[in-house]
Order: structure tokens, then sequence, then C-alpha cells
């Protein structure tokens, strides 16, 4: 089997409700996708997504998406797809970096070898968890009253997961979170994410005042070498985000015992592939984990759910899906959806959901020869 032809599609995908980051620093209200299709010389398609949170979130953005495609399809061209090892290779030396732009086609591989085996990605994977993953909600709220309100809102579709953005004003943060403990139901697990906003003074200041509470932060400060030097001088749980970029930052991590869970984002780390390994290193050293998109459909939201039912059951805490988030719905409301707060595991061989062509209009690039 061999890739013949490499499709790329530019999405607009409006926001719900307006997005403020971590108190304030960022607003987004629509997001840049893109979604690219893979055609073999068997007859098999497969699709992938990559979705940056805005253009000033992390270094990824859609544009470097589609320029890093143009960059690796010579490489990628006539490769077997379900050799993705192999693609994996080709595309780290035909465009060393910017991991964000081969997610998608990772992805797109990742499905043509489950369609050509007959398996789910997850099981294809070696994992397969049939027990539904919560959905963490994603509260960008910049005060007491809005964050009570954005809660209640997914609490209203059966969430009980929630990922509250804080960050920007200490005494601000520290009612919020004192807030959202006073009202936190019974079974609902609550991850209050910084998004690096914090300097170690700040984090130190917050941490202390809420030790009692025994709450986790995700990404308190900037750097992993921050969250070092404060890693003694409190007693709160840590999740790692925008630091866990590679294979060498989740081996350090784990080495120095800077945090108690990984939140895996499969743009950002550059697929399922390289996303795998780190999975590996944290149930190697009994570290939990989050599973997330960047953003995206509920295509970057599946995909996020294979990987998370590769997790024994105990050590994943949660996926974010962005489907709810979002006004456009590429799929026909195809692939899993919101029940109850959860996602279910499809049964379909692959990624299990296909976008309809219909809605992506007219591809912005084709390298090879389409059919």
């Amino acid at each position: 089997m061999k890739i013949t032809a490499i499709t790329v599609y530019q999405v607009d995908l409006p926001l719900e409700h307006p997005y403020w980051l971590s108190g304030g620093r960022l607003k987004f209200e629509c997001l840049d996708a893109t979604l690219v299709k893979l055609e073999t010389n068997a007859g098999i398609t497969g699709w992938g997504e990559g979705t940056p949170w805005g253009h000033t979130y992390v270094p990824a953005h859609g544009p470097g998406i589609r320029a890093g495609i143009e960059t690796m399809a010579p490489f990628i061209l006539g490769l077997d797809p379900r050799r993705v090892l192999e693609v994996e290779r080709a595309m780290d030396l035909s465009l060393p970096g910017h991991l964000y732009a081969k997610s998608p086609i990772d992805m797109a591989c990742w499905d043509i070898a489950g369609q050509s085996a007959g398996l789910p990605i997850a099981d294809l994977m070696g994992g397969g968890s049939r027990t539904p993953r919560p959905i963490a909600s994603s509260v960008g709220a910049k005060t007491v009253e809005e964050t009570r309100e954005v809660m209640d809102r997914y609490r209203a579709r059966g969430y009980i997961a929630h990922s509250v953005k804080i960050g920007g004003n200490v005494d601000r943060d520290i009612a919020r979170i004192k807030d959202v403990e006073a009202h936190r139901g019974a079974d609902e697990i609550i991850l209050y994410d910084v998004n690096r906003s914090w300097s170690r003074a700040q984090a130190l200041q917050v941490m202390r005042a809420t030790e009692v509470l025994n709450v986790t932060f995700e990404q308190p400060c900037e750097t992993l070498d921050d969250i070092a030097a404060i890693a003694r001088k409190h007693a709160a749980p840590v999740s790692v985000d925008e630091t866990l970029v590679t294979l060498q930052d989740a081996a350090r991590i784990a080495r120095d015992g800077l945090a108690e869970v990984f939140g895996i984002k499969l743009n950002r780390v550059g697929g399922l592939t390289k996303a795998a390994r780190m999975r590996d290193v944290a149930i190697a050293h009994g570290i939990d984990m989050f599973v997330m998109a960047t953003g995206g459909t509920v295509l970057a939201d599946t995909e996020a759910l294979h990987l998370a039912a590769t997790i024994p059951d105990a050590n994943c805490r949660a996926v974010w899906a962005c489907q709810d988030m979002i006004t456009l719905d590429i799929a026909g409301g195809r692939g899993p959806r919101n029940t109850a707060g959860h996602l279910h595991l499809p049964e379909t061989p692959g990624l299990g959901v296909h976008p309809d062509e219909m809605t992506l209009g007219a591809p912005v690039a084709i390298y090879g020869a389409a059919t």
C-alpha cells in the first residue's frame, strides 16, 4: 500500500462563546482548522486534523501546519501509511521540529492502518478500553460569578470533569478556587489550569493559600525549570501541559518528580505515535494522564479518545473535547459525541469518523494524484 495523494483543507471553526484564556490574557472567538485526507492505491482513505488553540497560545498556528505539510509532502508520498514509524522518520528528517504540523499526517496514517486491519485505532495500538472517558470542560472565565455560570452550563450537559483556567491575579485566583471547591460535586474531577501565567512567587502564594483543599494545578509556571525551583516549597499536585512537548521532556519530568499528572495534547506533541511513548513513560512512573487535542472538531476529539483508551482506566483522569465549544459540525453528527459527560470509543475500524467533504469547501492544496 502506498500514499498516492495528500489533500489539504482549511476550515474556520467559530466558538459558541468567546473564550478567555487564564485571567483574560488572550481571547479567542474562532479556530483555524486544517483537515488532511490521505489517499492510497489500495482505495483506503484516512483523515487527520490539526487545530491549534489560536495563533498565540503556543508555538503552533494554522498556516504553519499547511506550510509544514507542503514541505513534507514529497517525502511522504509513496510511503506505506501503515508503517507509521517510517512515516514519522520521513517527517522528522524532512522537517525537523514543527511537531504540530506532523500530527494530522500521523493521525491519518493510523486511520488507514486501523481500517486496513479491521480494528479501531485503540485496539490496533494494543489498548482499547471500553470504559467511557469523562470529558473535561474548559472554563475560560475571569470572575467567580462567570466561573459558576460556565461550570453550571457544562454540568447541565452532564460534565463531571472541569479544567478551570486561572492566572493573572493572585487574590482573584484564590477566591475563584475556594468558591469552586465550595460548590464542587462529590464525583467531580477539577483541574486548575494556569497556562504558565504565574511567576514563581505568585505560584507559591496561591498554592500555599489553598493547600488545605488539596487541588491540582496545571502548568503553574512558564518553564520546567520554574516548576522544579518551587517543587519542594509547596504540597500541591502538579500537572504539566505546555512544557510537555517531547519525549525528552517526559523523561525529565518523570525522573525529577516534577509532576504527578501529564496533560498530553496530541497536536502539540506530534500525534499518536509520539504521544504513545509519553503514555508509557507516565505509566512506568505512576503518573496519571489527561488526554486532549489542542482544539478542533469531532475528528480531533476522537483521536484523543483512542489514546485515552490505551491508558489503564485507573490512570486516565479525563479527555478534553472541543466539539461542544464550536458551532460548526463537519461530520454530520457522526462519531463519538457527549453522552452524559462522557465519550464512548467507536467500534468502527480506524479513526471511526470522517468528515462530510461538502462541508469543507474547496481544498487549499493537493499533493500527488488525487482521485
